[in-house]
């Protein structure tokens, strides 16, 4: 190998270059890349790509690039200006033990954190049985047949859960009832949610449901921690034809009479106390259970059981196609991200304690919860409630002493109100943090009578029968085999440890291991989101930074990080645009204009902020139609609330009228809308918040590089122009705000700030304005090497790309019969995931290479395409018959190679198609599945595959 040259003297910092760890190529593959796409540099490709009207004309000030030892010393002395108190606040979060084997092997192990949502599910069969199992427990806690493979947070889910009982209650009333001992922070939520869509939330007492209801909430335990028997309430909204929904706890599930029993057709919570950190929020999987009737009613993936073309069972997201926002304008929800990387911590914590280790652990919590309570009512305070869980409530105190002495003692206690004080207790608890936290009452415990204490769980409410018995909750109760089950799994999957994923508006780039570390730190992850303010000063510090950093990245004025999901920042958005409408009288602008190309969530994200959708067509280059965009213009009138526009387009491209757009919109009154999923295009290249647009989300969980852990965790906050910061979401526990909160937590997913926070920090300005020209290049790169085989349909007025490019197999389909879904099966036998298919126009496929793949794997990638059409041709020659050919065929396991073969091509075709592969090479576990007969036998629970090979053969 050749000697590298010396670096100069004033470089011998000492300190790695991060930037050229994070942009693939290297400045001699940058030269040639610009040598094959026929362009001088890297400026002049943006000159050419980007149109100039909306090009900066001044860097970004952001603070200078930073080593990776730099900033992870910077992030701990973040870490330790936080005050980590024994949390004993409650309202839906609590303490937890994460599994060691689970952490080190899941939660910091990228093949489970750098995996892509199972769209492909041959090459997801391990994540996909990861959540089921999730939803098997659910299932199971809950007492109800059907649940989906998670929700963003406890609220969310809750108002997911209203949305779902109004489409699904016969009942002609608009009032939803929800009791007023249910978690602050969810009654806010549902707020936020119910106003916009003409829902009337009553926050009220069982009597209020006789008033008529579509639905009702009750939760199990209450807020304050009583244990209810809900059964007459939830008989009296049946009677009145109305939906019940509980929220409930899942440790809690262990032990006491569950929600499916007692009556209610839906349950929702949070699994958070299932091994996911507290995170100062998040990010949590929440979750939603119903009745099988409800199956077809649930937001959100739903993990189902099928089989392949040779009958063995597998896994798939059941009824894809069913997903609320493909909806559109119809749908009533937007849930497009879902926790799944914590819903997968939480699956396998319950596997890793099975039954009788979840057993023990609530009845502990539940035990001494009880003796808190004895020793409480020893010394005379009032209890307010006689049954409890992990819950007491201290009534008649003097809160603001109480909690002093709490503190002083190391504990955060709950404030319910001036003379109201709560504890909540949970698995890391101990006889001296009940001692000490009796303490700050003046009481003390009596551990003579542990065993003689009230129970405060009434027989009658506790859970009879047996609980959690598939074989995966009893099998792995050592670290041997979790280790080698988590191993087993993984295995099944192709994540971005494995390979490049080309997915276009996906993003699917680096998450460096330095931006991961931080996450488990004590520090970060063990902060209650409503800890004092002056217990978590480091992390609202990094939040300060996060929410400047991004302002200045984008144009805009002030950035909110409260939703935790892109689907929750459309919504956010958009009600801030609804609210500033209403505050100048101007109540009658609801109407949302939205290009046909744009994402789904945007029209479902419109209906939901209670604005109705009108579509502006595209022309036949991929852009928004002027002249249908002026006459919607014309028609809406003085109705137009605003436009939602995806920059650089959903069809990948640089829009050259986006500032004729913004004007003609603005002129007419309306707000501008720029959904920031294409934002690893603009980044130090453009500011939306400077070429006219009035707020965007930016999903960090692609341009900054938060991971997508098999879809989900996301992180979606807004930034908006002066005149909308007023209309940003409000605190969860905030009072008289113009808008309320879109999450549970303050600050959302906070506890995956550090992410994005330490790339912009790895990065500097000029690291990011670096990697957003790379990533054009890239995609005009792949662009140039495919087009002859594959044409790109749609590029700029320079005949360039943005960051992404649609590959047309429309011809080819009408030509040979070989579709987009035969290329993306026999990629898997190529070792990569496909691009995205038939988004945004049908029968084609969009790549996007972003700027972390290196040149060798961006050849690989077109090789591989390349030598795909090779065998097209083959097919289009008469050589192979289409339904016998590699294409159709795909993906080749290990097992029908080892086979009997029949086919009409060699069986090293299907197993090694180039020659690079039998140095490594990935064998999808299962062959190409059928998804209507998933959809026809729903099987959203699991049992040992085997056990489905009979009945769904």
């Amino acid at each position: 190998m050749p000697t590298p040259a010396p670096r100069p003297y004033a470089d011998l910092t000492g300190d790695d270059d991060f930037v050229s760890r994070h942009v693939g190529p290297t400045d001699a593959d940058i030269e040639r890349m610009l040598d094959v796409i026929g362009a001088k540099s890297l400026d002049a490709l943006l000159d050419e790509a980007v149109p100039a009207a909306i090009r900066s004309a001044t860097p970004l000030e952001l603070p200078a690039a930073r080593s990776e030892t730099d900033v992870t010393a910077a992030l701990r002395v973040l870490a330790g200006r936080n005050e980590l108190r024994t949390s004993l606040i409650g309202m839906g979060y609590t303490s937890t033990v994460t599994p060691p084997v689970v952490q080190r092997n899941v939660l910091e192990d990228p093949a489970w954190y750098t995996a892509y949502t199972p769209y492909q599910p041959e090459i997801s069969q391990g994540r996909l049985e990861a959540l089921l199992n999730f939803q098997t427990m659910v299932s199971e806690l809950t007492g109800l047949p059907v649940a989906n493979a998670s929700l963003l947070d406890e609220a969310t889910a809750a108002a997911e859960a209203m949305t779902m009982a109004r489409r699904l209650s016969k009942a002609s009333s608009d009032r939803f009832v929800v009791h007023h001992d249910t978690h602050p922070q969810t009654i806010a939520v549902l707020a936020t949610r119910a106003e916009p869509i003409g829902i009337d939330l009553v926050v009220g007492d069982v009597g209020d449901v006789g008033d008529g209801c579509f639905g009702a909430l009750f939760s199990l335990p209450t807020s304050t921690g009583a244990v209810i028997d809900w059964r007459d309430a939830i008989d009296a909204v049946h009677a009145g034809d109305g939906i019940a929904v509980v929220a409930t706890d899942p440790l809690a599930c262990v032990i006491t009479r569950p929600p499916g029993e007692m009556g209610a057709d839906i349950a929702i919570g949070s699994a958070q106390r299932f091994g996911v950190p507290m995170g100062f929020g998040g990010p949590h999987a929440a979750f939603i259970a119903a009745r099988d009737s409800a199956a077809r009613a649930l937001p959100g993936r739903l993990v189902g059981v099928s089989t392949d073309t040779a009958g063995r069972p597998a896994l798939r997201l059941a009824l894809q196609t069913r997903e609320q926002h493909i909806r559109r304008e119809k749908a009533t929800s937007n849930i497009c991200t879902a926790q799944v990387l914590l819903a997968n911590i939480a699956g396998f914590y319950a596997a890793w304690h099975g039954p009788a280790g979840l057993a023990r652990i609530a009845e502990r919590v539940q035990r001494l919860t009880s003796a808190a309570a004895d020793a409480l009512a020893a010394i005379g305070v009032s209890l307010r409630h006689d049954t409890w869980f992990d819950t007491v409530t201290v009534t008649g105190v003097d809160a603001d002493a109480v909690l002093a002495a709490g503190r002083d003692a190391g504990l955060e206690l709950r404030r319910v109100d001036d003379a109201t004080i709560g504890l909540t207790f949970d698995e890391t608890t101990t006889i001296s943090v009940v001692r000490a936290a009796l303490g700050a009452f003046g009481a003390r415990l009596d551990e003579s009578r542990l065993d003689a204490c009230p129970d405060g769980l009434p027989s009658a409410l506790r859970r009879t029968g047996e609980l959690l018995t598939q074989s995966v909750f009893n099998r792995y109760h050592t670290e041997h085999e979790m280790l080698r089950y988590l191993r087993r799994l993984a295995d099944r999957d192709l994540a971005l440890d494995r390979t490049m994923i080309p997915l276009g508006s996906c993003t699917m780039k680096l998450n460096a291991t330095t931006e991961m570390v931080p996450i488990t730190w004590p520090e970060f992850a063990g902060l209650h989101p409503f800890a004092p303010d002056d217990d978590t000063a480091g992390i609202r510090e990094l939040i300060t930074d996060l929410e400047r950093w991004l302002a200045e990245i984008t144009g805009y004025d002030a950035v909110s990080l409260q939703p935790n999901a892109g689907s929750q920042g459309e919504f956010a958005g958009l009600l801030a645009i609804r609210a500033y409408h209403r505050s100048r009288g101007d109540d009658q602008r609801t109407v949302c204009l939205i290009p046909s190309s744009a994402h789904g969530t945007n029209a479902a994200s419109a209906v939901m902020a209670g604005m109705s959708v009108v579509v502006v067509a595209t022309d036949v280059h991929g852009n928004v139609d002027v002249d249908d965009l002026r006459a919607k213009l014309e028609t809406v009138g003085d109705r137009l609330a605003g436009i939602m526009v995806t920059y650089p387009s959903t069809h990948g491209v640089f829009e050259e009228a986006i500032g004729e757009l913004c004007d003609l919109v603005h002129d007419a009154g309306g707000q501008v809308y720029i959904d920031g999923a294409n934002l690893n295009a603009l980044v130090g290249v453009a500011r939306p918040g400077h070429f006219g647009a009035d707020v965007s989300h930016l999903n960090l969980h692609k341009t900054f590089c938060i991971p997508h852990g098999g879809g989900g965790p996301g992180v979606g906050p807004i930034g908006v122009r002066a005149h909308l910061a007023p209309f940003l979401p409000g605190h969860p526990l905030g009072a008289d705000q113009p808008v309320g909160p879109v999450s549970a937590a303050p600050f959302g997913s906070a506890g995956i700030l550090p992410i994005p926070w330490a790339y912009i920090a790895l990065m500097g300005p000029s690291g990011l304005a670096r990697a957003t020209a790379v990533a054009i290049l890239s995609a005009n790169y792949v662009a140039t090497r495919l087009d002859a085989h594959y044409p790109v349909l749609y590029t700029g007025v320079a005949g360039r790309v943005g960051h992404e490019c649609i590959l047309d197999l429309r011809a080819i389909t009408r030509s040979t019969g070989v579709t987009v879904d035969d290329v993306a099966k026999r990629l898997m036998d190529y070792g990569f995931h496909a691009p995205t298919m038939s988004f945004p126009v049908a029968g084609t496929l969009m790549v996007e290479p972003t700027e972390s793949e290196t040149l060798s794997e961006l050849d690989r990638f077109c090789e591989a395409m390349i030598a795909v059409r090779a065998e097209i041709d083959r097919v289009a020659d008469g050589e192979w018959p289409l339904e016998s050919s590699p294409l159709r065929m795909a993906p080749h396991t290990a097992e029908e190679l080892l086979g009997g073969w029949e086919r009409p091509y060699d069986r090293t075709v299907g197993a090694y198609p180039l020659a690079a592969l039998r140095v490594s090479k990935y064998f999808p576990p299962v062959s190409r599945i059928d998804a209507a007969g998933g959809d026809r036998n729903l099987i959203c629970s699991c049992e040992p595959l085997e056990a489905y090979a009979t009945s769904l053969a």
